[in-house]
């Protein structure tokens, strides 16, 4: 048991950390470094099995440690003599039972804590002992080193390092060997009398495992109450969503439990020790973290087994305490997230099932209260108990009456849980809140809410944080100390705000810092607090012993109704010498409710429904409702006048309802309904007819916005920042197009939606094939799919396709991500769920290289959890579309979502868009109270759904005027109803608007379809407005009518076409009944006005599913238009919901307020102005549908400053009829017929008081038909200036015209009204500290959890970024989230790397702009794929048809046909049509069409974009699967190693030694032969011509290169197409570094220094004499080897570093003669096996060009003339005719001309042709020209590269060489006068040839004998031109030819003395005649070797 070693460190591992530790101090900025023994000793869990041990439990387990194995005999040494042996003592006699010193003071040392020994002679007591805290367990049974060190508090003997030396000591008298595991049972703490008492169970892992198995088993059993699972597990079942598990690999089951640690003595100080802490992921402050956890170097050593404080709060601890004194517990679990929030059945389990539980171990025996008998009965309220401190009593009886929740005591515990960066440093002053400070921050939060607010845990919590910061402000500043405000960040600090939420401001906290509260303070100053609000709480806290009696008596009350005024007992228990226990009992019948609902989640909610619904129980309440005062409602409508002779209002003329009921046509729906006549036409008979069109409509939804193209360029360049990244993710070079499949949620509509926006996005014409396979809309199906159980094949074959097509890159969009994510293995197979998981979290998904995921959503919080696949740079957030009100993106439309909603309820005058319905909440509340069993959604359903039916029945005119019908409906439902009917009236096409009603269950929904369907039929409205059933699993079903009607708007010829989708209902009158759990993503059409929430419940209280609802009213108003700036009393005012008589926020107060009863005040209706300083659509305005009809109106007095009154005479409301909503119009024009209008009743009109600013008073009169909503509020400009983004820009010009009849038209331009139930209003535009919405502080998702109650808030001024790095950091997937599988697996985060994110708000435009980015993607790929090639045709080319020597098909030249074919001296290759010609007899070249070219080469020449064939060459940043080994890049292997090898060789013609240095891979080193392994570089080795093999090609490829080390095309695999061949690139000794950077495993040729300035010449001519050294070499080692010497292979290639492709012609095709694309290898093997190859010197192809050698005219396959960029130079045959080395431009010219009159055949393969790539950057024809005295390119013109001898002038920094080419290209014509366009008298050049401009013609000559000369006899020679003239020009050699009079000569040397001598050699002086001015030189210094050149004219 020793622990000899148990501080001992391996000296590196120690070293190792101690700089780590000191290098992440000075590099932070965070609060507090990792101590270095930290990092040491507690190393990162290792992750736990699915038996709950670790991997390593097995080996270090220490033996017989609460194991079953019998235990091992053992025998204690006998005490020394004289030592006390009594039992309870130690050896000393001094006393050490907890029960005689737990009242002394005991020194406890630092680091130390009080411990309870277990003695198994002292049973009844415990013996107190200190250890040091390091060897004893967390909470979690870790981070405790294995061995001991303890001091005796008796004796006060210190240092017992070994615990059986120690357990001799204190006399334990064991019979088994001693462990520490058995016998150091409990914590001890001092409690308020500050005595020492039994805590907490220390927590040693063989007590965890066990208690694992117990949570495993308890939640296993079926008879377990929620109590005792709460007191040992607070259990949460994996598939409710309200549980929070760390994850499978903790417990399968999803069983987190709480380890209960009470406060621990140590050192004298009530603070809660470092390890019983729970484990945050805790980063800097001012930068959450986006990775996961770090794992550290290694494992700790063996026995020091630790846990790391950076692991996440997943790891938690399964440990529970069996006591219930220990109540000031500490949880390992974060809080809950709300009160009300998501599913929490799990805890609230009824009591029922404690009944015949015989798990009962957790409660004191003895200890029950039972509940009353016909407790909800009489109370009618289902009580709800939240446990706070202490553990129940067991309730007994009629348990199902009861509801129980522990949510309370999680969040007091999670408030408990210190941060870890509090308790680095062991001891610390920061002490959690007190279990009574809790308990008093709960009164005055419960004192503080109003009679019908639901609690909600975020603000509880809040209140906790903030005392808790307020108590300890020093300390955390302290803390915080190094933390700078930029690395602080603005919103992840600490909040000192001194005010807390919610708090009464006149309720003062305790100065906690000062004195803490005792036991003692705390009833009295709870029932303090509580006296302030009444009744409203009530404390039991006085005369209390136990939670039992205070229930008890709780009950008492509750039954003799004593508390029917209050909402909340809160129950405190302070009985001397035990720990303060609490609860709180829930006893409002409103707040029961909410709570108990607001425990099921949204789909258990709806199971319920449908429970209730099934059995029955709701058709007592259906009936209630139809039974009003005036009669059933059924016989109401049965009855209904459908023959009244009354006028309905809903005519457009004078007809009767009779005539108007007898005209309508029957719905296919009802059909009961009658056939009415045929006088009336239908819908889309009155819309087709030429007078009933409406010019107004317009549908624009399909239109992609410039906002959408920006967002899809974001995505767009983050798939590239994939591709670019080094971790070669995404290849995107390797792809040529792109595929894609849509994934969408199981609703039809949203799937048909999906499919109608990528038919009309043209994505599918785009990507290609479309008009050969996607010829229809049903089509486009197949690229959508619905995520149900048949996605499993679609997504099978996909990744089946995407494997067997690598060349194809596959986009999965996965669209309204947020909607299914849930495990696949906590997932029923039938719920559907899980799928998103089992689909794209898959392997073959996942790991495929060409399967890229974009997530798309508007709610992402769910997918931003510590434990997220998608990194935080693959986010892309919508932007924001207006800064500062400037419109970034030029939008027509303007965005109008959740915050403006809000915003509109701040507006000071004008009606909020957003709002509730007080009469509705008032009969919904009485119902609620009636029928406590029904569920609520029950309930506001049935009271919605009647409120429409009366609100039908009254505005439609056919129940008669006596039934008093305006009671039973809310002023807002008839309003809608209203609108609904009147709006299309207006219109001449019958436009009108949509109503969406939101009912979750679908029973209820088809429920209210039916009643509502039934009402209309009845009413005989079935032609007047549409009732839409949404259900998510069926398709959209619409009348024939009605759909032939939209058919007419949207001009449809397809006779089968029906509406599938919401978008198309555009203008279609509807009431649209949405139904599901949650929306599916359906988009709505902007004729929507009315967003009715009013049903939604509790269960929608976390920020995904609240604000998904809110976005079902996201809007797109029109951005271009501004409001007007005067309305005069002549301006048509929309039907406004301003203007309408509402009953909303505070009519009940004010109505109070003014003294008038609650029945008079609420049927006051107000009125509104309809336009306000903060209203963002000032012109807008509804129809009251209560207003005065007698005909006049009393006058409008001036406004005051009182409110001002209209007082028609009181009548009753006995027919409530909406005015005909008549345009208003001038006096000139004519207007319609307003019919006579029916009386209505009248009511008082209260009008809000205008300010003094209206500067027009109100009319005096008004016309009689004009109803109030036709009044126009006079506006001053001042009262029309708004306020943030919403204020301008809201309606077109067009709409806001006063000529407007169209409802729909004016309406589309107004966002929808939103009706929200009163309790969710209160909390959505209540605002947190921070300023955000409450809502904001919710729990984004039910499948989350946060990771800490020491959050803090989001901030108003967080970014998107900033907010989703906060989700990241603060919270972590529960069990079922299909994220919490994805742990870290040995890296430091665990992103996809091929997985993005698009979030942006509702309705916005998401799938458009990923539509389009699938286009430009496609686009992209194409054009990655594409290149530009030079396509310019050949240029000087003969017109008439030449002889053909060679048959068409031939396949190789014959050497005696070439021999008799003649040279073609002119210059074809278009790059060269700015040089001169080249004088050939029998052509004249034209000089007209090649005017001189500028410099700027690349952008003046012809280029074709052509698709890249598999054949092509590739550049550095191609870098596919297959070509990684060959690029040397792949990441599995180790970057190739490379070795720099010399290679001298003596060359005669420079006179000296050349050193050559080669960089060979060591995978390469096989083509070199070498002295001996390692050694000398000899040669490389060289194939004989007999040589042959199928994959390799003979000839080594030199690519001579310069600054291009990116761009220049060096891959060549794809060409060979794999056939194996040695490539050497040539690169000067400056650039050797970043080319062999790029390219690892090439072979590089590097270049001696000199040459660094050189020209194209220089490269071409080291690597024609080098590879003839090595011939030779090669030769002589064949030699040596006995083998044949002149079969060595003598060819090589010297290719262009811009050829791209190679193409063949095919001479068979039918179409004449066709190129295609053929590899490198095909060509070369060719040509290397053309019979006779040896004869030629050299051999070339064809350039490319897309008018070249195709058609059906028959060419000569090979010819003798110029060869350009990829020649096969036979290096033996041409061994005496060398590149000039000097030359930088036309050398390939020079060197043909040169090479051919040697005699050497020249061959060009007009079959085969190159096609060379645009490349812009670097080459050899890119010249700097620039002086010494700058580094800087200055603009020199031509005339200054040249100068005077001696003279002073500028010099240049550029090779003489070059300047001379360029001199004698650009002055031409005062060099050669004579010579320009002059072909018949051209230059004569000797031995070289010189571009002298394009009209210079210039006639090649060699002096070589026998040499190979065109016939010059007869011809005058304009000019003469001599190069560095060698002896073989003579005077007797240039006496052969004749020149003009006046002709211009030109000798060129190396220098002055050279010059004079060639001068006097050739006897020029005889012929030519020279002046001394006549001698320039280059303008270079004399160090750079200037050349000189004599210029003369002919005698």
């Amino acid at each position: 048991m020793g622990n000899s070693y148990a501080g001992q460190l391996r000296t590196t591992r120690f070293e190792e950390v101690l700089h780590n530790s000191i290098e992440a101090s000075l590099r932070s900025n965070t609060v507090v470094p990792r101590p270095v023994f930290s990092q040491l000793f507690l190393e990162t869990e290792q992750p736990l099995a699915h038996d709950g041990r670790t991997e390593n439990d097995d080996e270090d387990e220490e033996v017989g440690s609460e194991s079953n194995s019998p235990p091992i005999p053992y025998q204690m040494k006998p005490p020394p003599e004289g030592c006390c042996t009594v039992n309870g003592f130690c050896q000393a006699a001094k006393d050490l039972r907890l029960s005689s010193v737990g009242s002394d003071p005991l020194d406890v040392p630092t680091g130390f804590m009080l411990v309870g020994v277990k003695s198994p002679s002292l049973p009844e007591t415990l013996l107190v002992c200190a250890v040091d805290r390091r060897f004893l367990p967390d909470e979690r049974g870790h981070n405790a080193l294995l061995g001991f060190l303890g001091n005796c508090i008796g004796c006060g003997e210190k240092g017992f390092r070994y615990f059986t030396e120690f357990s001799n000591h204190i006399n334990l008298k064991l019979s088994t060997q001693p462990k520490k595991q058995k016998h150091l049972k409990y914590h001890l703490c001092r409690n308020n009398q500050n005595v020492l008492v039994k805590g907490a169970p220390i927590c040693w892992r063989g007590h965890d495992g066990r208690m694992r198995q117990m949570g495993s088993s308890l939640s296993e059993a079926h008879g377990t109450s929620d109590e005792q699972l709460a007191n040992m597990a607070l259990t949460h079942p994996p598939h409710t969503p309200g549980s929070y598990t760390a994850g499978s690999n903790v417990d399968p089951i999803g069983l987190p439990q709480i380890a209960v640690v009470p406060h621990s003595q140590t050192n004298g100080n009530h603070v809660v020790p470092s390890n019983a802490l729970p484990p945050l992921n805790q980063s800097r402050p001012g930068r959450p973290s986006v990775k996961g956890s770090h794992a550290n170097a290694g494992p700790p050593k063996k026995r020091h087994k630790g846990w790391s404080p950076e692991s996440s709060s997943n790891s938690q601890s399964e440990s529970t305490a069996k006591t219930p004194t220990s109540s000031s517990a500490l949880s390992t679990i974060p809080v809950s997230s709300v009160l009300t929030n998501g599913a929490r059945s799990e805890t609230t389990a009824l009591l029922s099932l404690l009944q015949g539980s015989s798990l009962t171990p957790l409660s004191p025996p003895g200890l029950s209260v039972t509940i009353p008998d016909q407790l909800l009965h009489t109370c009618r309220l289902r009580p709800v108990i939240f446990k706070g401190h202490g553990s129940l009593p067991q309730l007994t009886g009629n348990a199902d009456e009861v509801l129980l929740s522990s949510l309370l005591q999680s969040c007091y515990l999670s408030s408990q849980t210190l941060p870890r960066v509090y308790q680095h440093y062991g001891p610390s002053p920061i002490q959690p809140l007190s279990a009574e400070m809790q308990i008093l921050l709960t009164v005055y939060y419960l004192v503080q809410l109003g009679p019908d607010q639901v609690p909600l845990i975020e603000d509880l919590e809040q209140i906790f944080m903030r005392s808790w910061r307020e108590s300890h402000l020093s300390e955390i500043r302290q803390y915080q100390q190094p933390q700078t405000p930029g690395s602080q960040g603005r919103h992840y600090g600490m909040e000192t705000t001194s005010t807390l939420p919610g708090l009464p401001q006149h309720l003062s906290l305790p100065p906690q810092s000062q004195q803490p509260l005792t036991p003692s303070q705390l009833p009295w100053l709870a029932q303090l607090a509580a006296s302030s609000c009444g009744e409203g709480v009530v404390v039991l806290g006085e005369n209390i012993g136990s939670l039992a009696q205070g229930l008890q008596q709780m009950f008492g009350r509750l039954m003799e109704g004593r508390l029917e005024n209050t909402n909340y007992v809160v129950i405190i228990v302070t009985a001397a010498g035990q720990e303060t226990q609490s609860c709180v009992v829930v006893t409002g019948r409103h707040q029961c409710r909410a709570l108990a609902e607001s425990m099921f989640s949204p789909k258990e909610g709806l199971k319920e429904i449908n429970h209730q619904l099934s059995t029955g129980v709701a058709q007592e309440l259906i009936h209630y409702c139809n039974s009003q005062e005036d009669g059933d409602l059924d016989s109401l409508l049965d009855g209904a006048t459908v023959d009244s002779s009354e006028p309905s209002p809903l005519s457009s003329s004078q007809e009767s309802a009779e005539e108007r009921c007898l005209k309508t046509t029957h719905s296919p729906k009802d059909t009961n309904s009658p056939k009415g006549s045929k006088d009336l036409p239908s819908p889309q008979e009155r819309a087709s007819s030429p007078k009933d069109t409406c010019s107004e409509y317009s549908v624009e939804w399909r239109e992609v916005r410039p906002i959408q193209l920006a967002v899809a360029r974001k995505l767009l360049s983050h798939v590239c920042a994939i591709a670019d990244s080094s971790t070669q993710n995404l290849d995107l070079g390797s792809f040529d197009r792109v595929s894609f499949l849509i994934l969408v949620p199981s609703s039809e509509v949203t799937f048909q939606q999906t499919v109608l926006h990528l038919w009309n996005s043209g994505v599918l014409q785009e990507l290609g094939g479309s008009d050969q396979e996607c010829v229809s809309q049903r089509e486009a199906e197949r690229y959508v799919v619905k995520l149900d159980q048949s996605a499993q094949a679609r997504i099978d074959s996909l990744t089946q396709e995407a494997q067997s097509n690598s060349y194809t890159l596959y986009i999965l969009v996965h669209d309204h991500a947020h909607w299914d994510i849930e495990s696949a293995s906590h997932s029923s197979p039938d719920s559907g769920l899980g799928l998103v998981d089992q689909l794209l979290n898959s392997c073959q998904v996942r790991d495929t290289p060409n399967i890229l995921i974009l997530h798309v959503t508007s709610f992402p919080f769910a997918l931003q959890t510590q434990y997220t696949r998608i990194s935080p740079y693959n986010e892309i957030h919508w932007p924001s579309a207006f800064s500062n009100d400037v419109d970034l993106y030029h939008e027509k439309t303007r965005y109008f979502g959740v915050s403006e909603l809000l915003e509109s309820t701040r507006s000071g005058s004008s009606l909020p868009l957003m709002r509730h319905d007080s009469s509705f909440e008032s009969m919904a509340s009485a119902l609620e109270e009636r029928f406590p069993k029904l569920h609520s959604a029950v309930i506001r359903t049935t009271v919605l759904i009647q409120q429409y039916c009366i609100a039908l029945m009254a505005a439609s005119g056919r129940v008669g005027s006596s039934h008093n019908l305006h009671k039973h409906t809310s002023v807002e439902t008839l309003e809608i109803v209203q609108s609904l009917l009147t709006a299309s009236q207006q219109c001449p096409a019958h436009h009108g608007h949509m109503v969406l009603l939101r009912i979750p269950s679908l029973a209820l929904a088809a429920w209210a379809h039916r009643r509502l369907s039934r009402v209309r039929r009845q009413l005989g409205l079935e032609e007047s407005f549409e009732i839409i059933l949404g259900n998510p699993n069926q398709a959209l079903n619409i009348g024939q009518s009605f759909t032939d009607q939209i058919k007419t708007w949207l001009k449809i010829q397809d006779a089968d076409w029906v509406p599938q989708t919401y978008l198309e209902l555009e203008a279609l009158p509807c009431i649209l009944i949405l139904s599901g759990a949650e929306p599916l993503g359906e988009s709505l059409p902007r004729s929507l006005k009315y967003c009715d929430l009013r049903v939604i419940s509790y269960s929608y209280l976390q920020r995904t599913t609240l604000e998904q609802e809110l976005g079902l009213a996201a809007y797109l108003v029109r951005a271009e238009s501004r409001p007007p700036h005067n309305l005069g009393p002549g301006s048509d005012l929309l039907e406004s919901d301003a203007e309408k008589l509402s009953s909303t926020d505070n009519e009940e107060e004010e109505g109070q307020e003014n003294g008038e009863s609650p029945l008079s005040c609420s049927q006051q209706l107000q009125s509104c102005p309809d336009s306000g300083p903060s209203d963002p659509f000032p012109t807008q305005s509804t129809t009251s549908p209560n207003v005065p009809k007698e005909g006049t109106v009393d006058p409008i007095q001036p406004p005051s400053h009182s409110q001002s009154q209209l007082q028609p005479q009181p009548q009753s409301f006995q027919n409530p009829q909406a005015t005909i909503h008549q345009t208003h119009v001038q006096s000139h024009s004519p207007a319609p017929p307003i019919p006579q209008l029916q009386p209505p009743p009248q009511t008082p009109i209260q009008n809000q008081s205008l300010s003094q600013t209206n500067s027009q008073p109100y009319p005096q009169t008004l016309p009689q038909q004009q109803s109030l909503s036709q009044m126009a509020i006079p506006q001053t400009q001042s009262r029309l200036q708004h306020s943030k983004s919403t204020s301008s820009g809201s309606l077109s010009p067009r709409a806001s015209s006063p000529n407007h009849t169209c409802s729909w038209a004016r309406g589309v331009s107004r966002p929808p009204s939103v009706l929200l139930p009163r309790a969710l209003y209160d909390i959505i535009t209540a605002s947190d500290s921070s300023g955000l919405p409450r809502c904001t502080s919710f729990l984004p998702h039910m499948s989350v959890a946060w990771a800490s109650s020491f959050r803090p808030l989001l901030s108003k001024m967080m970014t998107c970024t900033e907010q989703s790095l906060y989700y990241r950091q603060w919270t972590v997937p529960r069990s079922y989230h299909m994220d919490s599988s994805n742990r870290t697996e040995g890296r430091s985060d665990n992103f996809h790397p091929r997985r993005l994110l698009l979030s942006g708000p509702p309705q916005v435009g998401k799938t458009g702009a990923y539509l389009h980015f699938l286009g430009i993607l496609s686009r992209m790929l194409i054009r990655l794929m594409e290149v530009d090639i030079y396509d310019e045709e050949d240029i000087y080319n003969e017109k008439g048809e030449g002889v053909l020597y060679h048959p068409p098909k031939s396949s190789w030249p014959n050497p005696g046909i070439m021999k008799t074919m003649p040279f073609d001296y002119t210059i074809h290759d278009p790059k060269y049509d700015d040089i001169s010609s080249v004088y050939c007899p029998g052509f004249t070249p034209s000089f007209e069409g090649h005017p001189a070219r500028q410099e700027d080469v690349y952008l003046r020449r012809r280029t074709s974009r052509i698709k890249l064939s598999k054949y092509a060459a590739y550049n550095t940043y191609h870098h596919c699967e297959q070509c990684h080994q060959y690029l040397g890049f792949n990441p599995r292997y180790q970057m190739y190693e490379s070795t720099l090898r010399a290679f001298t060789f003596t060359h005669l013609l420079l006179g000296e030694e050349i050193q050559l240095y080669f960089i060979i891979p060591k995978s390469k080193e096989h083509y070199f032969s070498f002295s001996q392994p390692g050694g000398q570089l000899e040669s490389m080795r060289l194939p004989l011509a007999s040589d042959w093999s199928p994959d390799c090609i003979k000839s080594p490829i030199f690519t001579p290169t310069t600054g291009r080390h990116e761009h220049g095309l060096f891959n060549l695999y794809h060409a060979m197409d794999g056939a194996s061949h040695l490539h050497i690139l040539v690169v000067k000794e400056y650039e050797m570094a970043v080319y062999k950077k790029y390219w690892p495993n090439h072979i590089m040729l590097v270049l001696p220094t000199v040459f660094n300035g050189a020209g194209i010449g220089a490269a071409h001519f080291l690597i024609k004499e080098l590879s003839y050294h090595n011939l030779e070499l090669e030769r002589s080692r064949r030699l040596e080897g006995g083998g044949p010497t002149d079969d060595v292979w003598p060819f090589i290639i010297l290719a262009d570093d811009s050829c791209v492709m190679w193409n063949a012609v095919d001479l068979d095709a039918h179409n004449g003669s066709v190129e295609h694309a053929v590899s490198l290898k095909q060509i070369l093997q060719h040509m290397e096996a053309c019979p006779e190859l040896a004869h030629y010197g050299l051999c070339g192809i064809r350039k490319w060009s897309s008018r070249g050698f195709t058609g059906n005219k028959l060419r000569e396959p090979f010819s003798r003339g110029h060869l350009h960029d990829f020649l096969l130079l036979n290096v033996d045959r041409s061994q005496n005719v060398q590149y000039d080395q000097n030359r930088f431009t036309c050398h390939d010219v020079d060197f043909t001309l040169r090479l051919h009159s040697a005699g050497l055949l020249v061959c060009r393969f007009n079959s085969f042709s190159v096609m060379k790539k645009q490349i812009a950057i670097g080459g050899y024809r890119t010249f700097i020209i620039k002086t010494k005295t700058t580094d800087v390119p200055t603009s020199v013109g031509p005339s200054q590269y040249i100068c005077a001898p001696d003279s002073k002038h500028l010099f240049l920094a550029t090779p003489a060489q070059l300047l001379l080419e360029k001199y004698l290209q650009h002055t031409r014509q005062k060099l050669f006068p004579l010579s320009t366009k002059n072909y018949t008298h051209p230059v004569l050049s000797v031995d070289c040839y010189l571009n002298l401009g394009p009209e210079v013609t210039v006639c090649f000559v060699s002096s070589r004998p026998h040499s190979v000369n065109i016939s010059t006899t007869g011809m005058l020679f304009s000019g003469l031109l001599l190069c560095f003239a060698d002896s073989f020009v003579t005077p007797g050699f240039l006496k052969k030819f004749t020149f003009l009079k006046g002709a211009t000569l030109c000798v060129i040397s190396a220098d002055r003395s050279s010059l004079r001598q060639t001068v006097g050699r050739l006897e020029l002086e005889e012929e030519w005649r020279f002046r001394l001015s006549d001698e320039f030189q280059t303008a270079n210094a004399k160090e750079d070797r200037p050349l000189f050149f004599l210029t003369g004219k002919h005698i």
